[in-house]
């Protein structure tokens, strides 16, 4: 069941990170790389630490799992918390860093291995997305509701083709099943635009934890769906990074299936 949790709190918190340590360093901050290649910034510390704060202060049970841990640290508070936060406290930062206004703070309450609440907040538009397990979405209070996508050829999608496994990339270059496609370099934006209907699906090769955890929930409690490329489920009960195949609606996935059935990778994927 879920614990009593002030949604509007959190949702007034993420922007108040937004606002302290964010918005006033987007592209006056210097960035370093991680040991995966990846860059933080001091905005991504700092909000991280802020709001990890804040929770534990009003939430003291609840542990938070934030993308700035150790991979150690990330897999002990899995297995040893039945709930717990799960923080991307500035997913975008490579656009954050360059001057490219794109970026957002991901955070869900996870309850045995699902995601129970989520929020996202996109600071340069200041639109808060939310959701609660089989109570809705929303977009700044605001029902997202149920829409119907058109067919896939006449879709327009978000496409990482970075993480996408070569094979399976060329094919979507050179048999492109669908009409066009976009990248924006923040997946945790790239979940509730799908849900607010500003596209029809949506593709990555693999993402982690924290990129997906309220971004799901959320286009799930709009109506779509989302499952890993070979149709199995997502997870959120371990570190793995996952697949996504996340549609408008159920249909438009049914026919993304069928599609990948026909390449190498998925020949034996349930549709």
């Amino acid at each position: 069941m879920t614990p009593e949790i002030d949604q509007q709190w959190v949702g007034k918190l993420l922007r108040t990170s937004a606002e302290r340590f964010i918005l006033p360093r987007f592209h006056t901050v210097g960035a370093s790389r991680k040991p995966d290649g990846s860059i933080v910034t001091s905005a991504d510390i700092d909000s991280q630490n802020f709001l990890r704060d804040m929770l534990a202060a009003r939430y003291p049970d609840i542990p938070l799992l934030g993308e700035e841990m150790s991979h150690a640290e990330q897999a002990r508070l899995l297995q040893e918390a039945d709930m717990l936060w799960c923080l991307d406290p500035l997913d975008g930062t490579s656009n954050f860093a360059a001057g490219v206004p794109v970026f957002g703070i991901s955070l869900a309450l996870l309850q045995g291995g699902r995601s129970m609440l989520g929020w996202v907040y996109d600071p340069v538009r200041a639109e808060l997305f939310s959701a609660a397990q089989g109570a809705g979405a929303y977009m700044d209070g605001v029902p997202l509701a149920a829409r119907q996508a058109p067919k896939l050829r006449h879709c327009v999608g978000v496409v990482d083709y970075k993480r996408l496994s070569r094979p399976l990339a060329l094919r979507l270059i050179n048999e492109r099943p669908f009409h066009s496609q976009r990248n924006f370099g923040a997946s945790v934006l790239e979940w509730c635009w799908l849900a607010a209907g500003r596209y029809h699906f949506y593709l990555h090769g693999a993402q982690q934890l924290w990129d997906r955890a309220a971004g799901a929930l959320i286009l799930y409690e709009a109506g779509g769906r989302a499952t890993q490329l070979n149709g199995d489920d997502l997870r959120e009960d371990d570190l793995p990074p996952r697949s996504i195949l996340a549609t408008l609606d159920p249909q438009l996935h049914k026919s993304w299936r069928r599609w990948l059935e026909t390449t190498a990778e998925f020949p034996n994927a349930a549709l």
